[in-house]
């Protein structure tokens, strides 16, 4: 099986840099022929003693229609690539040509999205659809060349909203990676009360695991399920979603301990909307033998929920 690589974006959105810079750089990639084929003009080629050194292929198509299985099957036989890199047509419809027919022996490896983070905000309010036509599909989203005043987190949850599983990714000006901080969390952690949407869980959780400290006496807001694993109190119980890291096989069920007033019976995998006061409990770490500080919601409220129409979130 012949890996492919389709990479894609909008014109001058970096697609061939990330190409020389990142996907050839990994320790993936097969010696011997790459078979690039390139899709569009861009504004950057790669050099020539680079596409040498490398073993670089490239061939020029100018139309989606190109594409058929006996004109891939004859650049196979003819090339004898090691793998396949697909520069994409920013104006083609990237889930219209999924739906092709390839050679049986090219083997989807991975789709790999690049947007400029200087022009995005123009981008998405005047050519929004096609813009996301080019990330829905995609595994890696890198927004690369962001400024101070790029909207990181309007951005983050427009795909996010679109494709939930992709990883995303924002790099500065100068290429490198903008850690996710404060600043990028989809709701405002210096409120006293806010609500963690659907798509917001996994960031919530996660963030909360890893700095409690950011969340302590917050009133937080979510839809969960309810689940009270054999031999815990009665007034303690775990609110939780479905969480998928990466695949379907990784789903497992995240969630805070909670502590009520008083016993709460419910049905184990029940839908609530709950709200909760955030804070910490010291436990002692079976790894370390040192006391950690650990989350623990104190229940407000708790309402009967309908379930949403995705029971699984994504980190």
């Amino acid at each position: 099986m012949i890996p492919v690589y389709i990479v894609s974006g909008l014109l001058d959105s970096g697609k061939t840099s990330f190409i020389q810079s990142t996907l050839l750089e990994q320790d993936w990639i097969a010696k011997g022929t790459t078979l690039l084929i390139l899709c569009e003009e861009g504004e950057y080629e790669l050099p020539e003693s680079y596409k040498k050194s490398k073993r670089i292929a490239e061939i020029p198509v100018s139309s989606p229609d190109s594409f058929t299985e006996s004109y891939c099957s004859e650049l196979t036989r003819k090339l004898q690539p090691a793998q396949i890199i697909i520069e994409f047509n920013g104006m083609w419809d990237l889930k219209e040509f999924l739906q092709k027919d390839f050679p049986k022996d090219w083997g989807l490896a991975g789709i790999y999205s690049v947007a400029n983070g200087e022009d995005l905000e123009l981008v998405m309010n005047n050519m929004r659809n096609l813009f996301m036509n080019q990330h829905t599909e995609s595994d890696l989203i890198i927004i690369n060349r962001c400024t101070k005043n790029t909207n990181r987190v309007k951005f983050r949850k427009a795909i996010k909203l679109q494709n939930p599983a992709a990883q995303l990714i924002f790099e500065s000006v100068t290429g490198e990676v903008i850690e996710f901080g404060e600043e990028d969390l989809p709701y405002d952690i210096k409120a006293p009360a806010f609500e963690v949407e659907d798509i917001d869980y996994g960031t919530w959780f996660a963030d909360a695991s890893e700095f409690p400290e950011r969340y302590l006496h917050k009133k937080i807001s979510f839809l969960c399920q309810l689940y009270r694993p054999f031999g815990m109190p009665k007034n303690v119980f775990i609110p939780g979603r479905k969480v998928m890291a990466c695949c379907a096989a990784d789903i497992q069920f995240y969630g805070f301990p909670c502590k009520s007033d008083q016993p709460l019976r419910f049905v184990n995998n029940s839908w609530h909307y709950i709200t909760a006061e955030f804070g910490t409990e010291k436990k002692r770490d079976p790894r370390s033998g040192g006391n950690v500080q650990v989350p623990v919601l104190k229940l407000l409220s708790l309402k009967d929920a309908p379930a949403p129409a995705d029971e699984v979130v994504t980190l």
